[in-house]
């Protein structure tokens, strides 16, 4: 439900509380703010209950909510509609979460290589993030460095994904830009996808603008123990994303306890000042409005905490 319409709704209901507000067609958190953390939700997330017009899904997010949102082909959108899209959001108080460097490194385009023209393709792309960037009030971009190069020692890969992201970083560090590297668990070729691997890339860097991006969901397949792997990588930490695991689908439908993890890093970001977005980056667990409203259910469980 649109907030044009909260309020005359909620005065036409009044007396009505202890029907269950599911079956009255409401979304479950009706008034933006009330999550403790700034979960992050996608396009197409909710468009069964707001429609396929992105800015319906926007003002649909921020009924229920959610005060970011993440979008990783926005590179690849209209200009006109990226700016669209920026609008709304400043309207509605929602903050740009992370996008993804288009052709930034990937099988066939390996920062581990070490070759000049895979460079050069990488450091296009963030030139590129920069304009995009400030057309949307971006802060964070996603950077995969590609597969591994296995004719090459280790150590010569990890040497040649840092000289690549010190010059990626500095075109983006005077715009006030981060790129945040993910390790991924989607294959075994993929070269970074470890919590202390991305760290140690990130301090070799040396630069506010590379950081980690941690996806509990990934990195519960690659290693677990995800609050003792948070903790010691905080300092080099930029952003997170979540998924449930097995499933990739929202909060509770898995193994991972997120209630905790989201306490851990609510607790520590308000301590020490930070503002942490959380992405959504996950499937829903069902169909339809349903799921949708599952969705929104699950998030509501876990930032009870």
């Amino acid at each position: 439900m649109f907030r044009r319409t909260f309020v005359k709704s909620a005065i036409g209901l009044a007396g009505l509380a202890a029907v269950n507000p599911l079956q009255q067609g409401f979304a479950a958190q009706p008034a933006k703010n009330n999550f403790k953390l700034r979960y992050a939700p996608h396009f197409g997330m909710f468009q069964n209950s707001a429609g396929k017009d992105l800015i319906d899904q926007l003002k649909f997010m921020a009924d229920n909510g959610f005060t970011a949102l993440e979008d990783n082909g926005m590179m690849g959108r209209p200009v006109q509609e990226q700016e669209k899209i920026a609008r709304e959001m400043d309207r509605l108080g929602i903050k740009m979460g992370v996008f993804v460097v288009d052709k930034g490194g990937n099988g066939a385009n390996t920062l581990a290589a070490g070759k000049k023209e895979h460079v050069d393709i990488f450091l296009a792309g963030c030139k590129r993030a920069v304009e995009v960037a400030k057309r949307v009030n971006a802060k964070w971009m996603t950077v995969v460095p590609g597969d591994y190069e296995r004719s090459l020692p280790l150590g010569i890969q990890t040497g040649h994904v840092i000289d690549a992201l010190r010059r990626g970083a500095e075109i983006l560090e005077p715009h006030g830009l981060t790129m945040v590297l993910e390790p991924l668990s989607d294959t075994p070729n993929l070269f970074l996808r470890y919590t202390d691997q991305t760290y140690e890339i990130c301090r070799g860097v040396n630069s506010p603008a590379c950081k980690i991006l941690y996806d509990a969901y990934h990195q519960q397949k690659n290693e677990g123990r995800l609050i003792h792997h948070i903790t010691l990588a905080w300092s080099e930490i930029g952003y997170f994303q979540v998924g449930d695991e097995p499933g990739r689908k929202e909060p509770t439908t898995g193994e991972i306890n997120y209630k905790n993890v989201f306490k851990y890093i609510h607790d520590r970001s308000k301590a020490e000042k930070l503002d942490f977005i959380i992405g959504m980056e996950h499937g829903n667990s069902k169909p339809g409005k349903e799921g949708e409203l599952a969705l929104i259910k699950a998030y509501q469980e876990s930032d009870n905490f």
